[in-house]
């Protein structure tokens, strides 16, 4: 079955003067990744970057006129795809093993049907409704490795000269899984950690015990703004209703 060619393969949303929200919209929404370009006085910073099946350099080149710090938030495939075309990348400690040699990672639909049964994702047909390029091989996909150039952990920051983002190590998700938070302006790239969506806690890497000590923490934090690793962002109002809906689901 043919499927049709994308005209561009990220769509590009600016948040405010520094942040830029990019996605890839023709990805299935369980592995369509929030991708956030941060501007800097000194350096930029990429908080995540997608599946890696477009050009994400090509469609940040006319973001950045700086050195940038590619931030994985965390290791998962629709994480990290496009850190291999960044020469500075930056993971916590406990998955850089990962980047450097990362999990495999499949586009088969039936696969994903399967693994997400049961979790409030409905897996379409297809997880590319349209592809990058003619002649696309979906069968060909694969995550390339990217030996990290920086490992970090918590209370380390990611300095951009007029910017500062704390590493807060978040896990639970997965077990290095981290935010960046500023606390100036009450800003918090938060990953997988916590977003506004059917938060995923079932699989090998996923420790509930840690997950309920994060979200204890996530709600204690004094945010103006969240940017999760999917769906919108979202104020404090709601980042307390998530914690405490999966406080509740765990019966704490």
């Amino acid at each position: 079955m043919s499927v049709e060619i994308a005209d561009r393969w990220f769509e590009v949303r600016k948040v405010d003067a520094d942040i830029t929200h990019l996605w890839e919209p023709y990805v299935d929404p369980l592995l369509q990744c929030n991708i956030w370009h941060v501007r800097g006085r000194d350096r930029d910073m990429l908080v995540d970057t997608g599946m890696g099946i477009g050009s994400l350099y090509d469609a940040t080149r006319h973001l950045i006129d700086k050195p940038v710090d590619a931030v994985a938030t965390h290791c998962h495939s629709d994480h990290i795809g496009s850190h291999y075309e960044f020469e500075n990348r930056v993971v916590h400690a406990i998955e850089a093993e990962i980047m450097a040699a990362p999990n495999p990672c499949t586009l088969d639909a039936k696969h994903w049907q399967v693994e997400m049964e049961g979790t409030g994702y409905d897996i379409g047909s297809r997880m590319l409704t349209k592809h990058p390029y003619s002649n696309y091989c979906e069968a060909d996909f694969e995550i390339r490795a990217a030996a990290p150039t920086r490992i970090v952990e918590e209370g380390d920051v990611m300095d951009l000269g007029n910017r500062q983002f704390e590493i807060m190590h978040l896990p639970g998700h997965s077990p290095g899984s981290m935010g960046l938070w500023e606390e100036r302006t009450g800003t918090l790239f938060s990953g997988d950690a916590i977003y506004d969506g059917p938060l995923l806690d079932q699989f090998d890497d996923c420790d509930i015990e840690l997950y309920i000590e994060t979200m204890r923490r996530l709600r204690d934090l004094p945010v103006t703004v969240v940017h999760g690793g999917h769906d919108p962002s979202f104020d404090r109002d709601r980042l307390i209703e998530l914690c405490d809906a999966y406080l509740h689901s765990k019966g704490v």
